[in-house]
């Protein structure tokens, strides 16, 4: 494996550590009204308050922001090692996509909030790091491309 393979290998198996910090690291912080606090929502306290109020967007988000994400990552370092075919990348990079589209949805979130004006929102830095994952996974699965061509 060359020196540059293994910065992947080594930058993807990083992956598995910093995707479940950042479920846990504050996305936002949110208030109803300017002054009173705001309250830190994660993807995990997010994905919480969603099974108790709507089971299929839960759904929905546990795919794009959890499961995705991390099998993509699995599947990568299976690729790096040799234990699956790369065949099986143009697949991880749609699990890649969809993980993206979650930080889409969560964009979204905010700016509409902020549109309404009816109370206050501030980006925290758990939104960078899961961007930063995510971007990074893709990064990774397109090095590991041209590296296998």
């Amino acid at each position: 494996m060359s020196r540059h393979n293994r910065i992947i290998t080594i930058l993807n198996l990083g992956l598995l550590v910093a995707y479940p910090v950042a479920w846990w690291a504050p996305l936002m912080r949110a208030g109803l009204l300017p002054l009173f606090s705001l309250n830190e929502i994660s993807v995990l306290t997010g994905l919480q308050s969603l099974w108790a109020s709507d089971i299929f967007l839960a759904l929905v988000v546990t795919l794009f922001a959890l499961f995705a994400p991390y099998l993509k990552t699995i599947a990568l370092a299976l690729v790096h090692f040799g234990l699956l075919s790369r065949v099986a990348l143009p697949a991880l990079n749609v699990l890649g996509k969809l993980a993206m589209a979650d930080i889409f949805l969560i964009a979204l979130y905010i700016t509409l909030s902020k549109g309404i004006g009816l109370g206050r929102i501030e980006v925290a830095w758990g939104l960078y790091l899961f961007t930063g994952c995510i971007l990074t996974s893709l990064w990774i699965s397109w090095k590991t491309g041209q590296s296998l061509d």
